[in-house]
């Protein structure tokens, strides 16, 4: 890489930085539209600081948000209304789920910190006959799609970080302070061990460095 790419890569971040905003929650709202109008129970699965588990709860009788990191569970209870029908618990993803099944499980931005199979496993024992499971992750690039989606995407997210935050510099948002790890699976690898393990799920590279899973559990299974 030449020393001009280098400092406009640089460059690019310092904006970025300047102003940033959340990715995963560009799709919460296409999450939202793959689940029934009104659900019975949810799980959300490294719920952060809950921005996810309160929508969720607009159309749920009750949500469970789990985390492993403690401190931004505290800070989930702290965002959360009272009256909400949203429970915060820190717990292990694999062996700490606060209840048997669940009509709908969220994990966003989560699967590539735990063990990839192992995890889909016990997604799928928790959830529902008939529930639905959706997953947004991250991948690591690798094909020239990959490239061209990451090209598409670069120049977006800056234009999207300047337009939310009205071309202003701003703090980083709560939802932002979690722990974060890099992805080391490629797309590939994601779309052959999931449909393993979910039969029949779907899945499709997204802009800003993400992918989609969702899964229907059939009343049969």
């Amino acid at each position: 890489m030449t020393s001009l790419a280098q400092r406009a890569l640089r460059a690019l971040d310092r904006f970025n930085t300047a102003h940033p905003w959340d990715h995963n929650a560009h799709y919460h709202r296409w999450l939202l539209r793959q689940l029934p109008q009104r659900l019975g129970s949810a799980l959300d699965i490294g719920c952060g600081s809950g921005d996810l588990a309160r929508l969720l709860a607009t159309r749920a009788d009750e949500v469970q948000g789990i985390d492993a990191d403690p401190v931004i569970i505290r800070r989930a209870q702290q965002l959360t209304p009272p009256a909400a029908p949203v429970t915060f618990t820190a717990a292990d993803a694999l062996t700490g789920l606060p209840g048997d099944s669940y009509d709908v499980i969220t994990c966003v931005s989560t699967l590539h910190h735990l063990p990839f199979t192992e995890a889909l496993g016990v997604f799928r024992r928790h959830l529902a006959p008939g529930g639905t499971l959706v997953v947004v992750g991250l991948f690591r690039a690798q094909d020239p799609v990959d490239y061209l989606l990451g090209a598409v995407a670069s120049p977006l997210n800056a234009a999207t970080g300047w337009l939310r935050n009205k071309g202003r510099r701003a703090p980083r948002p709560a939802s932002m302070t979690a722990r974060t790890r890099p992805a080391e699976m490629l797309f590939a690898d994601i779309a052959d061990g999931a449909r393993d393990v979910l039969p029949g799920a779907r899945l499709r590279r997204r802009l800003f460095w993400r992918y989609t899973l969702v899964w229907r559990r059939p009343f049969a299974s």
